[in-house]
């Protein structure tokens, strides 16, 4: 039987070799034509299925993001089979390996799925040259080749999600995390258009160096991690996978550390996102649409951009109606006005629909944030649960809050002897983290000169603390002093006049009238 076999192998190839030879003596026409059914002939006994993934496909001038996942998935996964490799330089700058290792082409390797062998070959299309080229680069156009057996048709979608899948997951796994911001909108077009522009992003704040109360961080923590594997929960309840952070509080109380903490833990991207450079709400959908999963959506100081929220055109028209329009020159008819060129005209409803609205649903896991240092200025709308669903104030420094810090600068605990007068003034005044943190700043970074850095720098946030103490003490002195002053002075128009021991007010205007008539 092997005798057999090793003829028959023989005479099929001998066959093959002997066509090869006549076809070039064929006439072109009859030679297509035989080759076309000799084609179908030899697809009905082919018991194999081939799938194509070409490197560049609609979008011309794009790489197939398909054809990256699998790049990056085979690289992982099947690049050790491989004998003839390919090491090139990423085109993310922020990828953390800056050289990828891909198949070389023809090269081909093997990987296992629920039991079937699929075949992945590395391949080139020649193409004729020409001075005109749809492609980034003069090389051929790559694409990868599938290969498994027909009786395994069955498992091909579910093995290329499996594809799909794990190779963003080493995509993410493997990148550097950037921190993006809005283009102006004229940079939006063209051969190197750009609506996000980026950078590496390095920020070392995490919740360990975070300067908050325990309990409260440790509350934040789980939330972070209930959302971050909360997808099937999300589907299951029919809402986005995204959720909604209000930060707010008094300036220096840490409300970007806090971003960054988030961002750091979750392993998140940041688009920070300045509306005052949108011009309407049909680029603020396309900035939305742009972003990415795993990331973080920052719009910080809402409360400075509240003109974008409707109010400005009420403002617009009071001026007209106080006749200040009037004093400018004419304006010409079918010209545009300066106003609309320098004014965002993102209205509140479109910043909602930003949020929560249809078009929030594009993509998934999201976090939006907002901080503000004055919450009661913003639109109730805003702010509701289910668009900001976790309210986070960060208040003024206490006793906590401080032994972080105290640790995070100087590196001691609550063992010092000072940290008990710190705590008696920390529950009497008023002071942001910022301005303890800068107070603890040491003079020097000699670990020699330790301890007496540290109570220097003690002894220095001390005597700030009984300062702004003071300060205050003063200031609720003025404050009382005005109080009375303003109880005792009569009302515009009237004045005081004694009556048997006893004050009483009456009316200025009558006073006088008494006075004429007598």
């Amino acid at each position: 039987m092997g005798v057999e076999g090793v003829g028959w192998g023989s005479a099929v190839a001998s066959l093959m070799f002997l066509w090869a030879v006549a076809s070039q003596y064929f006439p072109y026409g009859l030679y297509m034509y035989y080759h076309k059914y000799v084609d179908k002939v030899w697809r009905f006994f082919y018991p194999y299925i081939e799938i194509t993934f070409q490197e560049y496909s609609g979008e011309r001038m794009r790489r197939s993001e398909m054809y990256t996942t699998i790049r990056t998935y085979l690289s992982a996964n099947t690049a050790q089979q491989a004998k003839r490799l390919v090491a090139a330089e990423h085109g993310d700058k922020g990828r953390k390996h800056g050289l990828v290792l891909s198949l070389d082409d023809f090269e081909q390797v093997t990987d296992d799925f629920d039991g079937a062998k699929f075949w992945w070959t590395s391949q080139t299309k020649s193409t004729e040259k020409s001075t005109i080229s749809w492609y980034p680069s003069q090389e051929d156009p790559r694409y990868y080749q599938l290969t498994l057996h027909r009786r395994h048709r069955h498992l091909v979608d579910s093995y290329l999600r499996h594809v799909r899948d794990r190779g963003k997951e080493i995509e993410v796994s493997s990148r550097q995390r950037k921190l993006f911001t809005n283009n102006p909108s004229s940079n939006w077009y063209g051969y190197k258009k750009s609506v996000w522009s980026h950078m590496v992003f390095e920020h070392p704040a995490t919740f360990d160096t975070l300067a908050m109360e325990p309990g409260k961080k440790e509350e934040i923590l789980r939330d972070l991690d209930r959302f971050r594997t909360g997808k099937d929960f999300y589907r299951k309840i029919g809402k986005t996978w995204k959720r909604g952070y209000l930060l707010y509080g008094p300036p220096g109380t840490g409300k970007s550390t806090m971003i960054a903490a988030m961002a750091n833990h979750l392993d998140y991207d940041i688009y920070d996102l300045e509306l005052t450079a949108v011009k309407d709400n049909t680029e603020l959908r396309k900035l939305l649409i742009e972003t990415t999963p795993k990331s973080l959506i920052v719009i910080e100081d809402i409360d400075c951009s509240e003109d974008l929220s409707g109010k400005r055109k009420k403002k617009v028209a009071e001026k007209t109606e106080e006749g200040e329009s009037d004093q400018n020159p004419p304006h010409p008819p079918g010209a545009p006005k300066e106003e609309d060129n320098k004014i965002s005209k993102v209205t509140l409803s479109g910043l909602l629909n930003f949020i929560d609205g249809l078009w929030s649903s594009c993509g998934g896991e999201r976090l939006i944030v907002f901080t503000t240092n004055h919450v009661e200025k913003l639109d109730p709308a805003l702010i509701r649960r289910g668009r900001m669903d976790k309210h986070i104030e960060l208040s003024y420094c206490c006793y906590e809050t401080f032994k972080v810090l105290a640790k995070n600068y100087l590196g001691v605990d609550s063992g010092h002897p000072l940290f008990e007068t710190v705590r008696e003034l920390l529950g009497e005044c008023k002071i942001t983290p910022a301005d303890v943190a800068e107070n603890l700043m040491p003079k020097s970074y000699s670990s020699e000169e330790a301890e007496e850095n540290t109570r220097q720098c003690l002894e220095g946030l001390i005597e700030a603390l009984e300062k702004i103490k003071g300060e205050a003490a003063i200031q609720a002195e003025e404050n009382s002093e005005e109080k009375t002053e303003a109880k005792e002075k009569p009302a515009e128009g009237k004045v005081l006049e004694k009556t048997e021991g006893k004050e009483t007010v009456k009316e200025e205007s009558s006073w006088k009238g008494i006075s004429n008539g007598i």
